[in-house]
């Protein structure tokens, strides 16, 4: 990945970006070619030397399946929008603007880990329930759904885990801009209605 110096995150917020993101991209090349599935991950940082990530696909998705030709491949994303340059404050000064598009990624490369096994689907599906219930008002758990009915929902998926190796990531999020640039962009992303880009932005500058 092109990652320019003032792109380049801090390891906190990138693991922050790797424990909160909703759903990412498993890429990885097979003898039949690039296999690709969105699914959701919980991260594990404390699985192995870089952490982990965790998750499930169907038993009928053949990636899983299929042998990993070399590492597979974890497209993680943020917040990201479209910049308009009439947000600029150097803009109305000198007209030298373009549009830009904003956003916060990182590309985990790691060991495709196959885990066909009951008790491992069933303690990550716990811990990805709670991750995405956690704050709801009356948040649902496993054990609200009969046993037999989730024995069952288990023989259908199959766990994968990707054993970090590396991890590049950038965050770009006008740090290249002055600060009156950088203002106006958070203050055009708000008025969108888009609030986790206004916080993406802040937190990146230092707001």
């Amino acid at each position: 990945m092109y990652v320019p110096a003032h792109f380049a995150p801090h390891e906190d917020a990138v693991g922050e970006l790797l424990t909160a993101h909703g759903a990412a991209d498993l890429v990885t090349s097979t003898a039949r070619g690039m296999l690709a599935t969105l699914l959701p991950f919980v991260y594990d940082p404390e699985a192995g030397e870089r952490g982990s990530l965790l998750g499930h696909v169907a038993r009928n998705n053949e990636q899983w399946s299929e042998p990993a030709l070399g590492d597979a491949l974890v497209i993680v994303r943020g917040p990201d929008f479209y910049v308009s340059p009439t947000w600029y404050a150097s803009k109305r000064e000198h007209g030298r603007a373009v549009p830009t598009w904003n956003y916060l990624t990182a590309h985990v490369y790691g060991r495709l880990v196959v885990h066909d096994d009951t008790a491992w689907l069933e303690a990550l599906v716990r811990r990805l329930t709670e991750k995405h219930e956690r704050g709801r008002a009356e948040p649902w758990t496993v054990d609200d759904a009969p046993a037999r009915f989730v024995a069952g929902q288990l023989r259908a998926i199959v766990g994968v885990e990707v054993v970090i190796d590396r991890v590049e990531a950038k965050f770009k999020m006008n740090q290249n801009r002055s600060a009156a640039d950088v203002d106006g962009v958070i203050a055009g992303v708000a008025g969108d209605g888009d609030e986790a880009g206004a916080a993406a932005m802040r937190a990146a500058n230092g707001r």
